[in-house]
């Protein structure tokens, strides 16, 4: 009968290791009348250590983990490039154009960035989840200020960018029509998701604001824009052109989505793919612009673009300070319980999602214009910047988000 349970007998990885060594420890005398010893161990072949590369150990002293070497130099720019990649084609696409515009011109030519804008929203569709919706209902009066802020309170900025001198005054007016725009379609749920806030707060605010922006959005552009401009605006056209351009599409895609488990499955599995994909398309229409008017542009002083750079990292400063501001204000109104308005995770998301503006919907109406406000390609090199603009700003202020929040977490 075995009296002593067979671990104290013989330590597995001691065996182990004595038996690599030739010498297997023997039972002590008073348990081995009581238990039989069992069969030695296999002899371990001791191969040789491979050196590392930069002639460290891979066995560290911290309790034998192997040390993880130092990403490479390809490794870590392409890491850079994936994580950057849509404000890179942006950046790239006006390069491209001002180095050689003739495949710019040749792909106006061929209409090719009605094209692409149409292909983006197809993507928007295909990859839009609105499962997590409903979740989304409790933090309801958050999310309609958040609507009332992209929708009705920032296009009311327009009005006093218009009163800006600047030459060329195509530069202010794209700022101007930058401030009407819906919220972006991606970046501001992914920075949500990224510091912890409620994604589908985030996800809820972008779609009802890119869906209602097909009626405010030609709205908001005659009263603010074209009267500031002293030029009438074809409102009724734009609608038209933002329903078969913007909101078919986007049904498109998220009708295929919703009606084929499989086209979903693929896309999901897919989605940096999909994203490239959409980056690529975006950067199609900066490109051809500036490929048009690229004598104009070169004929420009750098002090023209500094400014307007300036000017749109001034107005998204101006968005994200008037947010948290009304936020702060209508989280003390509430007197009973804790405020919708002041939960960490339903503020940041409105504050983030609320004070960015959309790319593509801008291009799509600039391209519609037909030149009503001058030429296509100063308006939308402003509002390309300041689009690269507020992704670098909002990252840099969900990071510092993150790091406080460690920091609280670790004093605990």
């Amino acid at each position: 009968m075995i009296t002593h349970h067979p671990s104290l007998l013989r330590p597995p990885v001691l065996t182990l290791r004595a038996g690599a060594l030739g010498w297997r420890p023997t039972a002590p005398a008073f348990l081995s009348t009581t238990v039989s010893a069992p069969p030695p161990p296999p002899l371990l072949r001791l191969r040789p250590l491979r050196a590392a590369a930069d002639g460290a150990s891979p066995i560290s002293g911290d309790g034998g983990k192997r040390v993880v070497p130092p990403p490479s130099l390809q490794a870590a720019l392409l890491g850079f490039v994936r994580s950057n990649f849509l404000p890179l084609a942006l950046v790239g696409g006006v390069i491209l154009g001002l180095l050689d515009p003739t495949l710019g011109c040749l792909a106006h030519k061929f209409s090719l960035s009605k094209y692409s804008t149409f292909g983006i929203f197809v993507i928007s569709g295909l990859t839009l989840r609105t499962k997590e919706l409903g979740a989304a209902l409790e933090a309801w009066p958050a999310g309609l200020y958040g609507l009332a802020s992209i929708l009705l309170f920032t296009p009311f900025l327009a009005q006093f960018v218009m009163q800006i001198q600047f030459f060329p005054p195509e530069f202010i007016f794209g700022l101007a029509m930058f401030c009407c725009m819906p919220t972006t379609l991606s970046s501001g749920v992914t920075l949500t998701q990224l510091v912890g806030g409620n994604s589908a707060l985030a996800l809820a605010m972008t779609v009802l604001s890119n869906l209602l922006g097909i009626i405010t959005v030609p709205l908001s552009l005659a009263k603010y824009i074209g009267a500031g401009a002293g030029v009438s605006l074809p409102t009724e056209q734009l609608f038209r052109s933002m329903v078969t351009r913007l909101l078919i599409p986007l049904i498109i895609g998220k009708v295929a989505r919703e009606t084929s488990k499989g086209i979903a499955d693929f896309v999901d599995r897919h989605r940096q793919g999909f994203s490239i994909a959409s980056a690529v398309l975006l950067s199609l229409v900066p490109w051809i612009e500036v490929s048009r008017s690229r004598s104009l542009i070169l004929s420009l002083e750098v002090k023209a673009f500094v400014v307007a750079l300036t000017i749109g990292v001034i107005l998204h400063l101006a968005l994200l300070a008037f947010n948290a501001a009304i936020l702060q204000v209508l989280s003390r109104l509430e007197q009973k319980g804790e405020s919708v308005f002041a939960k960490k995770e339903y503020a940041r998301a409105v504050i983030l999602v609320a004070s960015q503006k959309t790319l593509p919907v801008l291009i799509a109406v600039v391209d519609q214009l037909g030149g009503a406000l001058g030429e296509s390609g100063f308006l939308v090199i402003p509002c390309v910047a300041a689009h690269i603009n507020q992704i670098i700003i909002d990252s840099v202020i969900v990071n510092w988000w993150r790091q406080r929040d460690q920091h609280f977490a670790n004093t605990k």
